[in-house]
């Protein structure tokens, strides 16, 4: 098998490390193998020990390789989140130079609106297009071809502080990969779960992980905002632990199998048998009180998303609603009470099937790998079209040199 055929999507989170292998096909991609392995050495999607992190990834990517049938590898789609994550929006203009708008005057716009001070410890990782103007037309995606004399562009940008960032590829390299691109987590996970029609529309992604939570929001295909909280799982189950009393991983189970964040009739009727810390007795925990610890702690995160889209003054965009997935997002009742806060439509979104894709898969704590994956192979289609038109233009550049010497021989 052509190691140019095979694209790998790593998704390296505060609670688990996933591999993912596929390969490309004449009309989509196949997975051939995963990989999943406990993260250690992250802390709010940071890396705070480079050593636990390679060791995680290493073992991730081993697994994934066993599956696929696959010795070596290349390089890695990996996704990135984090609270020094910071994005915003920004705009820039360019007089169009022959009347019709190409590639070349949608390259120097977008540079144009990438000029923007930012501190010296940051970097772009993202300039992502919302839409274009032409003189007065707006809301336009694709100027290329249109007459003109005026081209103006609105982007999305997101920068990322340069020591975190590269201290992630680092570790990636180390495991033995090359980090070929850096996508933004919630652009992967929105691209596995959200379908066209709804980013049209008008919609939230929010993607509870272990060490954050990542919104994106989107209207008319375009991604209006995006933004990294640094409150996840892992939050619900250390409240619990400290609540209730009992070690991190015990909370994590009850979390899991008993966890509700709205109180039910029967709950106070129930009680759980919890194994405290060491060399204290197991003792009865009601139901209730599980689903009052762990409900005022979604509280605080609805909370903090409402604010942020009232902030950004966006809550006129979001005709169709929230969309809660990741692993932290399937704590019982966890949408309805979004539903209540938040006072729009809200429902538990999983990453759309495609090729080699099984149904242990298709859950919410693979939409973002799933989504990298997808990236992946979207950054690999369009960096091929870019280089065959760069061997066409070397072509007729070496076709145009080869006639001017002919001609100066010949006459």
């Amino acid at each position: 098998m052509s190691t140019k055929s095979v694209i790998v999507a790593l998704d390296i989170g505060t609670t688990k490390v996933c591999t993912l292998i596929a390969q490309k096909t004449p009309k989509n991609i196949e997975i051939l193998g995963v990989g999943s392995h406990p993260s250690h050495g992250l802390k709010k999607g940071s890396v705070v020990n480079i050593e636990k992190t390679v060791e995680s990834i290493r073992t991730s990517i081993e697994e994934a390789k066993l599956m696929a049938g696959i010795d070596e590898l290349e390089s890695a789609t990996v996704g990135i989140a984090g609270n020094h994550i910071f994005c915003f929006n920004s705009s820039g203009v360019v007089p169009v130079k022959n009347k019709e708008i190409n590639q070349s005057d949608v390259d120097r716009v977008i540079e144009a609106a990438k000029a923007v001070l930012i501190p010296s410890d940051r970097e772009i990782l993202h300039v992502i297009p919302q839409e274009f103007k032409v003189d007065n037309t707006v809301g336009i995606k694709n100027p290329i071809g249109m007459c003109g004399s005026r081209l103006e562009v609105n982007v999305h940008i997101v920068t990322g502080k340069t020591p975190l960032i590269h201290n992630l590829v680092k570790c990636v390299e180390q495991a033995g990969l090359t980090a070929n691109s850096i996508i933004l987590q919630p652009i992967a996970s929105s691209r596995s779960v959200l379908s066209q029609e709804e980013k049209e529309l008008g919609v939230v992604l929010i993607d509870i992980g272990g060490g954050t939570t990542d919104v994106a929001l989107w209207k008319e295909g375009s991604l209006l905002h995006s933004q990294i909280i640094p409150l996840g799982g892992n939050h619900f189950t250390n409240d619990l632990a400290v609540a209730l009393k009992i070690p991190h991983n015990e909370a994590e189970k009850i979390k899991l199998t008993h966890g509700t964040v709205l109180r039910e009739p029967k709950a106070k009727e129930t009680y759980l048998t919890v194994q405290g810390l060491s060399g204290t007795r197991p003792r009865e925990v009601s139901l209730s009180f599980v689903a009052e610890v762990l409900g005022a702690r979604a509280e605080e995160l609805f909370t903090v998303i409402k604010d942020l889209v009232l902030e950004k003054n966006l809550q006129d965009q979001i005709t169709g609603g929230f969309v809660l997935t990741g692993g932290g997002a399937l704590i019982k009742n966890l949408p309805e009470l979004a539903e209540y806060q938040l006072e729009k439509p809200v429902k538990l979104g999983y990453p759309q099937a495609f090729g080699g894709m099984t149904t242990a898969m298709q859950h919410p704590k693979f939409s973002t790998v799933l989504g990298l994956l997808q990236e992946s192979q979207h950054v690999s289609e369009a960096r091929s079209r870019e280089e065959k038109v760069q061997e066409e233009t070397d072509m007729f550049d070496k076709l145009g040199k080869s006639m001017k010497n002919l001609f100066k021989e010949i006459f």
